[in-house]
């Protein structure tokens, strides 16, 4: 089938929502799927079925700023929209801006079936506009989400089930839910032996992964090392990159040890997590937190906040893996607990890698592909029951829509 896959932001895939397209992608194509991209990477112009969108120009000042937070704003070309999901069997959008928004009103009025995915909570927008925790502007900020993108759908994916409920309350018009995790390559991050830095061995290793973002409040992490009584026996490694960074390496300068700010390959971050003694997740806002359940699936214990706008707080499976959201002396004692109960830790990894396996990458793309095949057939009126006890294997997608026809 031709799927057409829309990406506002696409890049290189170095972040969560970047990877998260670039997996869709990939699976759709090792399935046998012709599948269109649409993104404004002008560096993908000559790669096949690749449709690039330009770009607003805001001025210098705001381009400079657009670029260093790493966010696309692509232009909702229709000419360019319309080429690329002309014909097309389905379409998934993976954001409610521009280029999302512009395809799904063009699905919606030429009636093809089209998903979209919710990826991107309203304090992702809210940050950069100095209004992160302001719920009058956050709430407008869905308002306008659901007015120009959720509402033309037929279907949409939510990563959690937290951000499904979240989206009910504020009034997100609601199509066919889908709540499918994005998935951990189970085969890349696994608990295995990794060589530490000579400098770093006789350390207690605390890693944390994400982007250097107001929203992700590192600086919680950083602030709280200084109210551990092993502060002195702690190294930091804040795996990531961001606009904030100077500020980062400033607030941590009368640390004993020099914390490690840098982005790692898939290959060096699964070595780091594995030879790592704890996981530590500060966001405010958080979808769904991919790196945190990397870090589980290395064998790490995770602690993580416990803010209401996050789903990660849902990993939890011990009190003790819970800290007060932007509290340095809460998340400290939990630092402390875990570093002097070893087995209590060890015991709980085990229980973990248990709890990871339902989000294994393999068995969330087959869903995924189901999405959008069951979407075909919603919108086009196809009796084609799909029990839920099926495993995904027995479950030959596009055959069976075939077949219904």
């Amino acid at each position: 089938m031709i799927i057409t896959i829309v990406c506002d932001v696409l890049g290189e895939p170095n972040n969560g929502t970047s990877i998260a397209a670039y997996n869709l992608i990939n699976t759709l194509k090792a399935n046998g799927h012709t599948v269109r991209v649409v993104c404004g990477d002008k560096d993908k112009k000559e790669w096949e079925n690749f449709y690039i969108l330009p770009h607003y120009n805001l001025g210098s000042f705001l381009n400079k700023y657009v670029e260093k937070n790493n966010v696309s704003l692509c232009k909702g070309d229709l000419k360019v929209i319309s080429k690329a999901c002309k014909d097309a069997d389905a379409v998934h959008c993976m954001f409610a801006f521009s280029a999302g928004r512009s395809a799904a009103k063009y699905c919606h009025k030429h009636n093809i079936p089209v998903t979209g995915g919710f990826h991107c909570q309203s304090e992702n927008f809210s940050s950069h506009v100095f209004a992160l925790r302001n719920p009058f502007v956050n709430w407008l900020v869905y308002k306008n989400f659901n007015k120009h993108f959720f509402k033309y759908l037929d279907g949409v994916h939510y990563p959690t089930k937290f951000i499904d409920d979240l989206s009910s309350k504020y009034g997100i018009t609601k199509p066919r839910s889908y709540v499918i995790s994005n998935g951990v390559k189970l085969d890349k991050f696994y608990p295995h032996k990794s060589i530490r830095k000579e400098e770093w061995k006789d350390k207690f290793l605390i890693v944390m992964t994400g982007r250097y973002s107001k929203e992700k409040y590192q600086k919680t992490l950083i602030k709280s090392l200084k109210y551990s009584k092993y502060e002195d026996k702690i190294q930091l490694v804040l795996a990531g990159n961001g606009p904030y960074k100077n500020k980062y390496v400033k607030l941590s300068k009368n640390l004993t040890n020099k914390p490690c700010l840098q982005s790692f390959s898939q290959s060096d971050l699964s070595d780091l997590l594995a030879s790592a003694d704890l996981y530590v997740h500060t966001s405010y806002a958080e979808i769904e937190a991919i790196s945190c359940l990397e870090a589980i699936a290395c064998g790490l214990v995770p602690v993580i906040s416990d803010s209401k706008k996050s789903a990660t707080s849902k990993f939890a499976i011990s009190k003790n893996c819970l800290f007060k959201f932007n509290n340095p002396k809460d998340l400290a004692m939990k630092i402390d607990y875990w570093i002097e109960h070893p087995k209590e830790k060890e015991e709980l990894s085990l229980k973990y890698r248990e709890f990871v396996k339902q989000f294994d990458f393999n068995l969330c793309m087959r869903k995924m592909e189901w999405m959008i095949m069951n979407n075909i057939k919603e919108k086009k009126k196809v009796v084609l029951p799909i029990e839920e006890t099926e495993s995904a294997e027995e479950i030959n997608l596009e055959e069976r829509i075939k077949q219904a026809h």
